[in-house]
């Protein structure tokens, strides 16, 4: 999958103090500086942006951790669609 969508919602929504462009995919979001709070706003923004809800087995820190899995969860959600 492309990141690059993911990555300009974390860059408007995830309040990190480091460019997201400057994390790896795998780099930890929450470890960066994402709060439980900016998370919600980002799951939101990912949720509009590629037309899909998160379920309630994916609400979990984990599935948000980082943009690979990010974009792990997003994959799933469109291959099960």
């Amino acid at each position: 999958m492309n990141t690059a969508a993911i990555r300009t919602i974390l860059q408007g929504h995830a309040r990190i103090p480091v460019a997201v462009e400057t994390l790896s995919d795998d780099a930890n979001l929450f470890t960066a500086g994402m709060t439980s709070l900016a998370s919600v706003e980002v799951i939101l923004a990912l949720e509009e942006r590629f037309g899909i809800e998160f379920p309630d087995r994916m609400m979990h820190r984990k599935t948000f951790s980082s943009v690979s899995a990010i974009a792990a969860a997003i994959a799933d959600l469109k291959a099960a669609a």
